[in-house]
């Protein structure tokens, strides 16, 4: 999966099904292994956080990449 075809999917927390975002940036070590994704807020998530930062996602943190979401669990 290219990171072009990962920035076209929503991110979706599946604790309360709320869409968390999109994929601005990948964060990875020396080794090329992916540490979390960064994810920019959606609208919503902008006007309810301080200043509208940017979430981090574990690798982890990712239960399934769908057709067109990433399911997450935070």
């Amino acid at each position: 999966m290219n990171m072009s075809e990962l920035q076209q999917k929503d991110i979706v927390n599946t604790k309360d099904g709320k869409r968390i975002g999109r994929i601005c940036d990948l964060v990875v070590n020396e080794k090329g292994e992916i540490l979390y994704l960064v994810v920019e807020p959606t609208k919503f998530f902008k006007k309810m956080t301080p200043f509208g930062t940017e979430t981090n996602i574990k690798f982890d943190q990712i239960i399934k990449f769908g057709s067109d979401v990433i399911l997450v669990d935070l």
